[in-house]
């Protein structure tokens, strides 16, 4: 995950289905003119960025352990507005951090967590 896309992998014994959400934040920077250092722009960034892990949270709410993982920290982010909601309390959450993987990586990533714990 980072501040552009989240790939969502479900540990299964049948192959990985993979969903992506991808923020809306990288696009709209290149709709607006200003600068980035004007408040407006700063605000749009936050909120774009909310919007996103909004998503994120409403894909994930029905888990039970989730492993956030990703190399900036985003995932971080994402977790602090999640344990500020109360439907997250019981979900056990885990942060990695690691470096850019491809989806290969990530699915063996996932793979040996979940063997290990």
């Amino acid at each position: 995950m980072d501040h552009s896309i989240t790939y969502l992998m479900e540990f299964t014994n049948s192959p990985f289905e993979i969903k992506t959400i991808e923020s809306e934040l990288t696009k709209g920077k290149k709709d607006f003119p200003w600068s980035q250092s004007t408040g407006l722009s700063i605000n749009l960034d936050h909120h774009g960025l909310h919007a996103y892990y909004k998503k994120i949270g409403e894909a994930i709410k029905n888990y039970k352990q989730i492993v956030l993982f990703g190399q900036t920290d985003s995932t971080v982010e994402l977790f602090d507005i999640l344990s500020e909601d109360n439907r997250f309390v019981k979900i056990i959450f885990e942060i990695k951090e690691t470096d850019k993987m491809n989806v290969k990586q990530q699915h063996d990533c996932i793979t040996k967590y979940f063997a290990e714990n």
